[in-house]
């Protein structure tokens, strides 16, 4: 399900919030962009013509800006990873909803995909084991919730 060319991580991140917020507001505006990512306006410009030339928005000045096709599959992708390593993060390693949002966008850009795929095929793994999947997740939990420390903690 890979794309046909590496997108920067930056780039990721503005795709996914144009996906986003077309899928809220079904239109993505330069300011919207700017206010979901908290940057610049010429930041906003300079990287939606960067995506317009890979052929991934439809973009020209002051109007709307649109996902094209190979754009929403580039897109979903992006998200796909965020979401999946997210409940990972949430639901296997009872790590809190902000720290996993948090983490989520970091790895998505940094991790290879055989690395997320896993992650998910691991997820899938206790959610087809339900008994043991549970149980072995409440264990992890209990441990964490007893402080013991990490490989930093050592």
């Amino acid at each position: 399900m890979g794309q046909q060319f590496k997108l920067s991580a930056s780039l990721e991140d503005y795709i996914e919030a144009i996906y986003n917020i077309v899928a809220e507001k079904e239109v993505a505006r330069g300011k919207d962009i700017a206010a979901r990512l908290s940057v610049s306006g010429a930041s906003v410009t300079e990287a939606v013509r960067s995506l317009a030339k890979k052929g991934l928005i439809n973009y020209a000045p002051y109007e709307a800006i649109s996902l094209t096709d190979t754009g929403r599959r580039a897109a979903e992708d992006v998200v796909r990873r965020h979401n999946a390593l997210k409940r990972f993060f949430v639901s296997v390693l009872a790590v809190d909803k902000d720290l996993a949002e948090q983490g989520a966008c970091r790895v998505e850009h940094a991790a290879p995909q055989e690395i997320i795929d896993r992650i998910i095929s691991f997820s899938r793994f206790l959610e087809i084991r339900p008994r043991d999947g549970e149980k072995l997740i409440q264990d992890f939990a209990d441990f964490c919730k007893q402080n013991h420390p990490g490989p930093t903690g050592e």
